[in-house]
């Protein structure tokens, strides 16, 4: 009767160990849409960056499932540029993506998959109006100046010109994403560590 008393608390034992190992497995898990709070390590551009560039993150605050950490923070996110796209000397805002294809807990790595981040330019359209409006008021005034009425309209035709050089030699600007700035990764597929 001692022995089996023995044995049904060992026996109770070990189940509940099993119980508790599993439920722990079953917290170290996050789903897709998860979001990773994290912030660049490396600085990309698109006047620099080209696609497959190596990027590096660090999360910032711990993710959690339930009570329970699956993500500390620190850990390291490891993935790539993209998409890279230069700004147009007429037309077309830059743009600059990347995404995360590892992450690094606590020295072990594992596979992820993550929706890509982004980012485009600013509009440089309403700059170049004003540029080539300016320079066309400009040479108006000059023109005025130098030859009446005629001389204006001269003056305009010659002031737009050299402003719409000046639009035709300059590209818009560029996205740069600093290291240390801040993102909300999200993953793409549930993610499983052991």
């Amino acid at each position: 009767m001692t022995h089996t008393r023995v044995w049904t608390h060992a026996l109770l034992g070990v189940a509940t160990a099993l119980l508790a190992n599993e439920a722990l497995a079953a917290t170290r898990s996050l789903p897709a849409e998860t979001v990773i709070p994290a912030a660049l390590e490396t600085t990309i551009s698109s006047a620099t960056s080209h696609p497959e560039d190596k990027v590096i993150a660090k999360v910032r605050t711990d993710v959690r499932s339930g009570d329970a950490v699956v993500i500390p923070a620190g850990s390291e996110l490891r993935g790539h540029v993209v998409t890279v796209r230069r700004p147009g000397k007429v037309k077309g805002k830059s743009y600059l993506s990347f995404k995360f294809d590892e992450l690094v807990v606590n020295g072990k790595t594992y596979p992820i998959a993550t929706h890509t981040n982004g980012m485009e330019g600013h509009d440089a359209h309403k700059k170049d109006a004003a540029t080539i409006g300016g320079g066309a008021a400009a040479g108006a005034v000059v023109g005025a100046l130098v030859d009446g009425g005629s001389g204006a309209a001269k003056g305009a035709a010659v002031g737009g010109a050299a402003g719409t050089g000046v639009v035709l030699a300059t590209r818009g600007p560029d996205v740069t994403l600093s290291a240390g700035s801040q993102w909300r990764v999200r993953l793409l597929k549930p993610l499983a560590l052991d």
